[in-house]
């Protein structure tokens, strides 16, 4: 973990501390990303460090260092870990300074880096897909849900609905009916029509796998696979008649829904598109040195 409180690198956890003081802590008021390094590269750092930006400014909060900096931090936080495939989580935070909702009581925002192992993805643990259920946690609103704060009260709650109703995801929606994300994960479908579609980016998190799956998709469409491949408003009826269920996320890759709210999407097993998808986002990871920045 790096912490700009102590000003460097500890490989201790029990040092892996921050102040109890800090607006992060107790009023949830700093912005993070999480990315991941494989085989020894970043993957796909650019687009995540422009959204920690835009997240930051999103609530007027300063970054305490170059994003040069942030980036030399990054890469010898992960040297020192000794780990050139996992996961990188970057933290900006308001900075200690107070106990109340005062934002000017924190003299300095901070920034914690931490890397920790990366899991398997979701299909290497759940080869025969996901089960979905609609979750009853409101959506953000516009303004909320393009920032990735730490008030991450909604999104654990929605985890905590999926896992104790015993589905692997609970999918929002919002009051138009529309689909919105779900606790940490963007999803799409394939339509009957044989379009992948996202949802309108007003309402959700824009989501880095999820842009690249879908710049990805291109190759299917002009293999004639796919017919098109964008953005949409989706409803409840539209991913019941789906041909496919998409979901994509940092650590989860593409996963393929199966079920939704106790009804088989599709064939009820992966689907073809899942399939190449899945296979694109990997070579992509792996071969693409457009989006990939060595550790070393």
């Amino acid at each position: 973990m790096y912490s700009s409180v102590y000003g460097g690198i500890v490989t201790e956890p029990s040092l892996m501390m921050l102040p109890l003081d800090d607006h992060m802590v107790h009023r949830g008021d700093g912005v993070f990303e999480a990315l991941k390094a494989v085989n020894g590269n970043l993957y796909n750092l650019a687009a995540h460090l422009d959204r920690l930006v835009n997240s930051a400014n999103g609530i007027a909060l300063t970054l305490p260092v170059s994003l040069a900096e942030l980036k030399r931090i990054l890469l010898e936080t992960i040297r020192v870990a000794g780990r050139p495939t996992c996961m990188v989580r970057i933290y900006i935070s308001r900075g200690p300074g107070g106990f109340g909702v005062n934002p000017y009581e924190c003299p300095a925002s901070q920034l914690y880096v931490v890397i920790t192992a990366l899991g398997p993805p979701f299909m290497t643990l759940h080869p025969e897909g996901a089960r979905l259920c609609t979750s009853e946690i409101p959506a953000k609103s516009a303004a909320m849900a393009q920032i990735k704060n730490c008030n991450y009260a909604p999104n654990v709650l929605m985890k905590k609905e999926a896992v104790d109703r015993k589905f692997n995801f609970s999918m929002g929606f919002d009051e138009r009916g529309f689909l919105t994300e779900g606790a940490t994960e963007n999803m799409g479908i394939v339509s009957q029509d044989n379009r992948l579609l996202f949802p309108n980016l007003d309402r959700i998190l824009t989501g880095t796998t999820m842009l690249r799956i879908m710049e990805l998709s291109q190759t299917l469409v002009r293999e004639g696979k796919l017919a098109f491949s964008g953005l949409a408003d989706i409803t409840r009826p539209d991913i019941l008649s789906a041909r496919e269920l998409i979901i994509a996320g940092t650590t989860l890759n593409v996963v393929a829904g199966v079920e939704f709210d106790g009804h088989s999407i599709g064939s009820g097993k992966p689907g073809p598109i899942y399939q190449r998808l899945s296979k694109l986002l990997e070579q992509d990871m792996r071969k693409n040195t457009a989006v990939l920045t060595p550790l070393m």
